[in-house]
């Protein structure tokens, strides 16, 4: 999932195909002519009873409980390397604690290395997103993750990696690094019709999952595929048929509900739309089930259906998917049983600035619609009470944060906080077990300050300190960088200087204004300190954006 025109150009061209291939997966030949067995004549029979002591109705209330046994859950896809940075981590502290984290792809370096949107390695995420750390800080709040593979601005693993063994070991990196329960295989552009990706991707996934099950360990496996109003195209037909062959036992498919293109009409909402193409894909589902020799009630095939909505403003200019249209869909899913629900994204789960004026631009960090006090997340997510498949490792508790807990330099991350070291904006430190930044520059404020309101602190706790860490070496300016900051001596606006080994730059001309002040006053200081970010381009180790 990406925002891009590209994709809604392909899929209202791909419309027809779609339409096409719903009347080719229709349901196979009746076999009416087959001889019943005594046993399916009884059957029959118990059938009829409870039809007419109960009621057509209850019967299918009853059919659908008896025979689906998942509860649906509400996670909400998240843009790991978008800017401005989202904290997902705080979703922890909400109704709608889990997340998909997005996406997972090749490295531009190599393509059976995984990376996060092609900008930084797992490793790499760990130190400049503090990844590994905030997804602790989420578990412990009681929410959880799934990873998602692919998207449509990167490769997906299994499109240029074409080493069956190190695709396998590609995918399993993901999982056991990030002990997760539940992935996503987010399939689009050349990642959805390369038909050799799809047969590779499926036998290793099927490996993977059957290693994991053997393993005592779950493995949840969701595709995500483009859907039209008709339905899904033969491409993503495709997809579904070839993990079927493979013995992939999936979890479901997650429909990509918006950016119809041409394919919408005029007259139909957004939710109602969505309905109709969910509909479609439902019965298609149930075709490739069928020839893969597989049965599935229809109640059992609704809870392998999934949906997300673009939130707001979508791709195209004229798709707006309001709140209205998130309450509709939401009561529609509840109603017919639907096993996922979820939204691109939560990054985006906000009003709209006012410095941000054309709402008819995608924004990735807004929604582009007026929200008020409500959220997509909160209407969408009403009667889908799950959760998504945990993995191994969640954390569920906190590391001791007690005065009495010691830090240990060498098995911690960061500098342990000191009360006599100035910290710049950005700078992160431990103490008591626990990972914290600075929301601006500080200097003897204890961390795990027990305050009442969040501005009340310079610090945000990041998450705890995780097993088997090892300090992470931090970018700082060497000695002579720049001039220690003189009282006597006048300096200009941009001119940096050193005041107890932090850097600070001149907002204006200033002479005899010590810098220390500007902690206590940042407004009507000359001086304003750099933040960790400015140091970190200077010396040429800025992180990578996508």
């Amino acid at each position: 999932m990406a925002r891009s025109d590209k994709k809604a150009a392909r899929k209202a061209a791909a419309a027809d195909a779609a339409a096409t291939q719903t009347d080719r997966l229709q349901a196979p030949e009746s076999d009416s002519g087959r001889r019943l067995s005594p046993w399916r004549v009884i059957g029959a029979a118990l059938v009829a009873v409870v039809v007419v002591s109960g009621g057509v109705v209850g019967f299918q209330w009853w059919s659908a409980r008896a025979s689906v046994d998942v509860k649906p859950w509400f996670a909400s896809f998240v843009d790991v390397t978008a800017t401005p940075k989202y904290a997902f981590e705080n979703l922890g502290s909400t109704s709608t604690k889990d997340a998909v984290l997005s996406f997972i792809v090749s490295s531009p370096s190599n393509a059976c290395t995984p990376s996060w949107g092609g900008a930084y390695t797992m490793d790499q995420a760990r130190g400049s997103l503090d990844l590994d750390r905030r997804i602790a800080r989420l578990q412990q709040q009681g929410g959880d993750v799934a990873v998602s593979f692919g998207g449509l601005a990167n490769d997906e693993l299994a499109l240029g990696c074409t080493d069956a063994s190190a695709l396998k070991a590609a995918y399993s990196s993901v999982v056991e690094r990030y002990k997760v329960g539940t992935i996503d295989l987010d399939l689009e552009g050349g990642g959805l019709v390369n038909s050799d990706a799809a047969t590779r991707r499926a036998t290793v996934i099927a490996q993977l999952q059957q290693e994991r099950r053997a393993a005592g360990k779950s493995l949840a496996v969701w595709l995500t595929l483009p859907v039209s109003p008709t339905g899904m195209t033969t491409d993503g037909t495709n997809a579904i048929a070839a993990m079927l062959k493979a013995k992939v036992d999936l979890a479901g498919v997650n429909l990509m509900t918006m950016d119809y293109g041409n394919s919408k009409d005029a007259e139909k909402s957004m939710a109602a739309t969505s309905e109709a193409a969910l509909t479609a894909a439902q019965r298609q589902l149930g075709v490739l089930y069928n020839r893969a020799g597989i049965h599935q009630s229809d109640p059992s095939l609704w809870a392998k259906i999934g949906a997300t909505p673009m939130i707001g403003q979508n791709d195209d200019q004229g798709q707006i998917f309001g709140l209205a249209d998130a309450k509709a869909l939401n009561a529609w899913a509840v109603s017919t049983g639907l096993g996922r629900m979820s939204m691109w994204s939560a990054n985006r789960d906000k009003t709209c600035g006012s410095n941000y004026v054309d709402l008819t631009v995608v924004s990735d960090a807004c929604s582009g619609v007026i929200q008020g006090k409500q959220t997509f997340a909160g209407l969408l997510s009403k009667g889908f009470d799950g959760r998504i498949a945990l993995g191994e490792g969640a954390v569920t508790t906190a590391e001791p944060t007690s005065a009495a807990a010691s830090d240990d330099p060498a098995h911690s991350p960061y500098p342990i906080w000191t009360a006599t070291n100035s910290y710049l904006k950005g700078t992160k430190v431990t103490w008591h077990h626990n990972v914290y930044e600075a929301k601006w520059w500080t200097k003897g404020d204890v961390p795990d300050n027990p305050v009442l309101n969040a501005w009340e602190t310079p610090w945000e706790l990041v998450g705890p300190v995780l097993p088997g860490e090892t300090p992470i070496p931090q970018p700082t300016l060497p000695p002579g960088t720049y001039p220690n900051w003189s009282g006597e001596t006048p300096y200009d606006k941009g001119t940096r200087v050193l005041f107890d080994g932090v850097p600070f730059e001149a907002k204006w001309w200033t002479q005899g204004d010590s810098p220390e002040a500007a902690s206590a006053n940042p407004d009507s200081s000359p001086w304003a300190p750099l933040t960790q970010d400015e140091i970190d381009t200077i010396l040429g180790g800025g992180t990578a954006q996508k």
